[in-house]
């Protein structure tokens, strides 16, 4: 169990700005990532050491916004004033995930600039929907070299993330222990009045980062 990536969304008019601005802050330029037409979402990433990458992402004016959980999720992060959506967990076989929550994944594709079309599973959108602490389950479809953390831009790693919620439940949905989640991340639980991901820690090279 493994983080993948962690995702920052934003309204339509404030795209641009927050990808310069966590690029700045990061030490780093960010690539555009492409379109996802099934979730009516755009992103730009940042690749970064350690196999992880920073997602900032928005809705497009396209009805399958209002339909998909992805696009659902975004809109609603954007419309309250943007932010950390959440964090991604990236599983080399997404079936006893899927027998555990009692459906099948969804399949989530873009294509990138450059006509490569990135493919994956994923399941946990609804739960991440009903309760913005948990993250929800990935796997990729494509070989390694062509998983947008293949490439890093930078030196910096995610150190850590902390996150509002109950551990219990975190742990729960993982199937992982409450106190070490993750392998190689930190993860500090915080009070907060809303659930979700709150801040993430990345090493820079000059020194701590948190947003």
């Amino acid at each position: 169990m493994r983080l993948d990536h962690v995702s920052y969304a934003v309204a339509r008019e404030s795209f641009v700005s927050t990808v310069q601005w966590i690029g700045s802050a990061l030490g780093a330029g960010f690539v555009d990532g492409g379109v996802h037409p099934r979730f009516g979402t755009r992103n730009f990433i940042l690749p970064l050491s350690g196999g992880t990458y920073v997602e900032v992402v928005t809705t497009l004016d396209h009805p399958a916004a209002d339909r998909a959980s992805f696009g659902q999720a975004v809109a609603r992060r954007a419309a309250e004033g943007g932010g950390w959506l959440g964090w991604v967990v990236s599983v080399d076989d997404i079936a006893p995930v899927e027998a555990r929550l009692g459906r099948t994944s969804a399949e989530g594709h873009r294509v990138r600039p450059d006509g490569f079309d990135l493919r994956w599973k994923q399941i946990g959108l609804l739960e991440l929907l009903e309760d913005p602490q948990l993250p929800y389950y990935l796997q990729w479809l494509v070989p390694v070299e062509e998983r947008p953390s293949a490439d890093p831009r930078t030196s910096t790693t995610i150190h850590g993330v902390s996150i509002a919620g109950d551990a219990g439940s975190i742990a729960e949905f993982l199937g992982e222990p409450a106190d070490h989640p993750l392998d190689q991340i930190d993860v500090t639980w915080v009070a907060d009045e809303e659930p979700g991901l709150v801040s993430v820690e990345f090493a820079t090279a000059h020194g701590p980062v948190t947003i």
